[in-house]
């Protein structure tokens, strides 16, 4: 394992139990300029996350001992590593894996067989949503929609929206991580925090009446866990 850290490069760490895998995958991404850690199992995962700090940890689901969602929901769980983006590299493509990976907190899926060209343009694209993230943004734009958090001002790229206060944060928090799925439990907390008189169709309705403004294939369903802003 690389202990290394390279100024300004951003981090992965690699996750798999299959030595060929990780040789290739870190091959790929260090050829794009990344700095690359690699662990063999999961609780080396974990030791090596908690020391490097990466920006994305990829993890194989299928691993002995400490399996990739375990290795998640510990990372989830450690102080400074909540938001740091996980990405599950697996085979398994059912519905309850996926379902089971994010209730553990993962950020997205990359599936196997690996494909090197694909697998590093998901990288790319989930680098620079971390990074972006990481930035003091007052505006956020992505699929033609663009919002001003200064003047709290919607656009569609052809006329200003006029947006209730809570749709607008809605849409704001969906559009700051475009991709990511929102869990429904962390839209509640974000959006209505402790306020004990919302409903369990309030997501919905708000959803519902985003769409019928935006249009109806921006704002993508998960079914089960939450929402998203698609890309």
């Amino acid at each position: 394992m690389e202990q290394a850290r390279m100024e300004g490069k951003q981090k992965v760490l690699v996750v798999d139990d299959e030595q060929d895998i990780l040789d290739l995958l870190r091959y790929h991404l260090e050829r794009e300029g990344l700095e690359v850690s690699t662990a063999n199992n999961g609780k080396a995962a974990v030791q090596v996350a908690k020391s490097e700090r990466p920006d994305l940890v990829v993890l194989d689901v299928m691993m002995p001992g400490m399996d990739g969602v375990e290795v998640c929901q510990v990372l989830r769980r450690t102080p400074g590593m909540e938001r740091t983006l996980i990405a599950f590299l697996t085979a398994r493509t059912e519905d309850y894996s996926q379902i089971a990976g994010f209730e553990a907190g993962a950020d997205d899926y990359i599936p196997k067989p690996v494909r090197p060209k694909v697998f590093v343009t998901k990288i790319k694209a989930l680098l620079k949503r971390s990074r972006q993230a990481s930035e003091p943004l007052r505006q956020l734009e992505a699929n033609g929609i663009r919002i001003d958090l200064d003047r709290i001002n919607v656009n569609n790229g052809t006329e200003d929206l006029q947006l209730p206060k809570k749709e607008f944060e809605l849409l704001a928090l969906l559009m700051s991580k475009p991709g990511k799925v929102f869990r429904r439990e962390e839209i509640y907390s974000h959006i209505w925090g402790d306020d004990l008189f919302v409903g369990d169709r309030t997501i919905d309705v708000h959803i519902r009446k985003l769409r019928e403004k935006i249009g109806e294939d921006r704002i993508g369903t998960v079914k089960g866990i939450g929402y998203r802003f698609e890309v």
